[in-house]
Formats: C-alpha cells, sequence, structure tokens
C-alpha cells in the first residue's frame, strides 16, 4: 500500500474526529436533524464488482447481480485501525438487526499492515470480533479500487436496484447511518423493522474515543512513516543498532532503548530488555503490535509516569502493567480513568522478537 493512501487516511480521520467531537457536545447536531426529515439519497453510481476478492469467509462468493433486491452495506476495514474498531459496534448491531428485512453487510478486508494479508489472522479477527457476515478478503486492494475508495473505515450503501445511494467516511453519524439504512429498506418494500436506534454496548477498542482530551495523532514506528523520533543519532535503518532515550520527551514525541533493527514498517527488538518511550495526552493508549516469529509469545511490562498503571490499564494488561503478545494485533495498553494531562508511557519488553508498527490513542 502506497504511503499517500496512509497520509491522506491519517489527515481524514483527523479532521472526522474533529467533527465527530463537535457532535458529541452539541455543537454539530446534524444526524438527529436528519434523522427527524430522512435523508436525500441521490445516486452516487452503480455497485462495482466484487470479483477482485481473493477468497471470502462467513460466506460463498457474493456478486452484485446475486445480490440485487437486498439493501447492501460494504464496510472497508483493516483488522488493526482503531477507527475502524470503535465504528464495529454499530455494523454488527446493524447486520442483526436488520438482516431478516433485507439487509446484507459485507465487510471488505483491506489490509494495512503486511501481517493482515496473512488468512489465518483475518480469520483469528472475526472470531476474536464476533463478526458473523461475510467478509471479502481484498487483499490485492482489487474492491477498494473499483469503489475508488481511499479510507478505513468506510461505508457505502446500495438500494435494492443497485445503486450507491450514500457513503460515511470515518467515525461517527451513526443514527444517520442507521437512518440512511431504514430509508433504503422502506424503498425496496420492507416494514416491520423497529425504527429505534440498535442497541449498542462497545467494550475496550470498541469504546468511543474521548476527542475532547485527545491531543496526540497516531504515530507509525516504522521509518517510513514516523514522526517525532526522539532518540539521540537519529535511526539506522534495517540494520540492528543499541538505542537510548533522551533525558526528557516532547510531547508527542517518541524514542528507543535498547538493540532494535527500524524497518519500513515495524521496529523489531533484538535482545531482551528493549524499551519504546511515548510523551502522550490521550486517555487511551494503544499499540499495533505482534511476535515476529507466528506462534511466539513475547512479554512485556507498562508504566505511566514511572509508575504500574494501575486503574489506568488497557484491557491487554493488568493493573501492573504485565501483558502478553500472542497475536499480531492491536493491543490497548492505557486507558486513563481520570483527568487527562501530558504523560510519560513506557513500553519494556522483557523477551526478544517483539515488533511494534504503529500508536493510536483514543
Amino acid at each position: 500500500m502506497s504511503t499517500k493512501i496512509n497520509d491522506d487516511r491519517r489527515r481524514f480521520l483527523a479532521a472526522a474526529a474533529m467533527t465527530f467531537a463537535a457532535v458529541q457536545l452539541g455543537i454539530a447536531d446534524c444526524a438527529n436533524a436528519e434523522s427527524a426529515r430522512g435523508v436525500r439519497l441521490p445516486s452516487e453510481g452503480g455497485f462495482p464488482p466484487l470479483s477482485g476478492a481473493t477468497g471470502w469467509l462467513n460466506s460463498q462468493p457474493l456478486t452484485p447481480p446475486g445480490l440485487r433486491g437486498k439493501i447492501v452495506l460494504i464496510d472497508f476495514w483493516t483488522y488493526t485501525c482503531v477507527n475502524w474498531r470503535r465504528t464495529l459496534p454499530y455494523v454488527r448491531a446493524w447486520s442483526a438487526k436488520y438482516k431478516d428485512h433485507g439487509l446484507e453487510v459485507i465487510g471488505a478486508h483491506t489490509p494495512e499492515f503486511s501481517f493482515e494479508h496473512n488468512v489465518d489472522n483475518i480469520r483469528w479477527a472475526i472470531k476474536d470480533m464476533k463478526i458473523d457476515y461475510p467478509i471479502a478478503i481484498d487483499s490485492d486492494y482489487a474492491i477498494w479500487n473499483a469503489f475508488r475508495n481511499e479510507y478505513w473505515p468506510a461505508l457505502y450503501f446500495i438500494d435494492a436496484k443497485g445503486n450507491i445511494r450514500h457513503h460515511q467516511f470515518g467515525e461517527g453519524n451513526y443514527q444517520q447511518s442507521e437512518t440512511v439504512i431504514q430509508q433504503l429498506l422502506s424503498e425496496a418494500g420492507s416494514s416491520g423493522f423497529d425504527s429505534k436506534p440498535a442497541s449498542v454496548d462497545p467494550l475496550g477498542a470498541e469504546v468511543p474515543a474521548d476527542f475532547g482530551s485527545l491531543r496526540t495523532p497516531e504515530t507509525y514506528v516504522g521509518y517510513g512513516q514516523t514522526d517525532n523520533f526522539a532518540s539521540p543519532g537519529g535511526s539506522a535503518w534495517n540494520k540492528p543498532h543499541v538505542y537510548v532515550q533522551p533525558e526528557q520527551l516532547n510531547l508527542n514525541h517518541w524514542a528507543l532503548a535498547g538493540d532494535w533493527t527500524v524497518g519500513k514498517e515495524a521496529i523489531a527488538l533484538n535482545r531482551p530488555a528493549g524499551r519504546v518511550a511515548f510523551r502522550f495526552h490521550s486517555r487511551d493508549l494503544n499499540l499495533v503490535m505482534g511476535p515476529a516469529t507466528r506462534g511466539a509469545s513475547v512479554r512485556f511490562r507498562v508504566s505511566i509516569d514511572g509508575q504500574p498503571p494501575g486503574s489506568a490499564r488497557g484491557t491487554d494488561v493488568d493493573s501492573q502493567g504485565n501483558g502478553t503478545i500472542v497475536e499480531p494485533r492491536l493491543y490497548q495498553l492505557i486507558r486513563q480513568p481520570d483527568a487527562i494531562v501530558d504523560r510519560h508511557f513506557e513500553i519494556e519488553f522483557i523477551d526478544p522478537g517483539a515488533e511494534a508498527y504503529d500508536f493510536t490513542f483514543g
């Protein structure tokens, strides 16, 4: 995947997050207004082909002609994307609520990181995340390109005649999206569904971000896209190197300590006791990481301002900050329950063989 796609995604989702925060604060409550009067839904084009999928999970291959007569919701996702994870409770709920009324949800899994091309990892993710609707494996970006899509997450709403009638890029506008589903179902002659919004109960990484206190952007750690690396002397690309941390980190800067190899996509720990430090300002801190060797496990310990996280622990660590990498995925390491201020985060890997890809915040 090109760097341009990632950069565009980051700029767009930052803007979308700010808009969603405004909605939550009551500054721009357009979704409620639109749900009261319906949504104008002009055609945005025809249903592009799904034939570029390299495989399907939870379903036999589906086609636009075979889906004619149904309302189709295409959800572009990649399983480590926290922005998409926070939309998943709604997509799952819509699928469950409207499936028997003519809605077909299709998740198009278009990978960001190399390990997300592995079908076993996708299969693990859909089981762990309780996804039971059809998944098109879009590892070659064929469906992504057919839709001319640029973002995770992205929703495309397709009517019973095979026309795209609406889209939603990024998080938020859930009430409006459900109103669109109901309107398209009604146009197709479906009735009998409850018009009240579907009930959701997000947990862990699926809980909406605290955008009002979010001051730290997504930060990739591979040299291909990283920002604000602060270890003295910079990084040595694609070769082992011993790093040290500076005495102090500025906000939104990060650093390494120990023997690491900095690659284009990820950083890899060569010897035990390597550390990554990050000074951040947000409620949540997540890190996409995995073992360098499939099937291996890597123990780690996190701290916040030099102390165990205690009640600020994320779902993937205990109160002392201990956790274990098993699958390549997003790990939630910090969720602060109190007032959000600048914090110094560190993760120490007790074992070698860890790979880290991307910090995200919420």
